[in-house]
């Protein structure tokens, strides 16, 4: 009995040895995916701020810094998580410019399924959370307000809340319907970022071209899966999808 638990105690010391090995190489594979992520970034940024791009008109020079603005935030993107894994860095929160007051305004109310306790009692709504995005429809920007009721049991105090819907930028402005409005103006219709700020600015918001280039870069990022999944369909890889 007594060698028999010795048996196991070096049986879960190996184990414990090999689970130590395998995770110091997944961290040193992060660690250089990271290094060259930041490498790749690094010399987007050389280039992006360089003085060759001096030498291009107007322009060509707003085509190339959009291009290199929306590459930054996809490897920004890519960088994210990887560093949260190998530290214990708290990601910082973006400050999110306030949307303007007079815009139209659609409320998208997300309450509970049902609102009694699981203890039988009946929930009490005492707030909620709300969190706005633009919308854009050609020629007016919309802002939907999403609006989570907080309910709570008076007896056993849980707390009930429907779950934040999901939207592609995560704790982003944007909604789903303005992100695929500039992606399709600028790679189906040809309209740089900078034209769609001027449109945008004729609808009564004029959002940045580096903030749009961020949205860019954000949903080539999330799209990946999508294009990965087509192309193993066109080689006719479909059974490791």
């Amino acid at each position: 009995m007594l060698d028999s638990n010795v048996e196991i105690d070096r049986l879960n010391e190996v184990q414990l040895r090999e689970f130590t090995a395998a995770l110091i190489k997944d961290l040193k594979a992060k660690q250089a995916l990271i290094d060259r992520l930041t490498h790749e970034m690094a010399i987007i940024k050389r280039l992006r701020f360089a003085a060759k791009s001096e030498q291009f008109n107007t322009h060509q020079k707003s085509l190339f810094e959009e291009d290199c603005d929306a590459d930054i935030e996809a490897l920004t993107r890519e960088l994210e998580p990887l560093r949260q894994q190998t530290s214990n860095a708290q990601p910082q929160k973006p400050k999110r410019q306030a949307l303007p007051a007079d815009l139209p305004r659609r409320e998208v109310r997300h309450e509970p399924t049902q609102t009694v306790c699981t203890c039988g009692c009946s929930l009490k709504r005492i707030g909620e959370d709300v969190a706005e995005k633009l919308d854009y429809t050609p020629g007016q920007f919309t802002v939907e307000r999403h609006v989570r009721g907080k309910w709570v049991c008076t007896q056993c105090e849980a707390l009930v809340q429907a779950p934040v819907p999901a939207h592609v930028i995560d704790k982003g402005i944007p909604t789903a319907g303005l992100l695929a409005q500039v992606l399709v103006a600028k790679y189906i219709d040809h309209l740089p970022l900078y034209r769609q700020e001027s449109i945008f600015a004729r609808a009564g918001f004029a959002i940045p071209r580096s903030t749009t280039a961020q949205w860019v870069g954000s949903v080539g990022v999330a799209l990946m899966p999508l294009v990965q999944v087509m192309q193993a369909y066109e080689t006719g890889n479909c059974q490791n999808v």
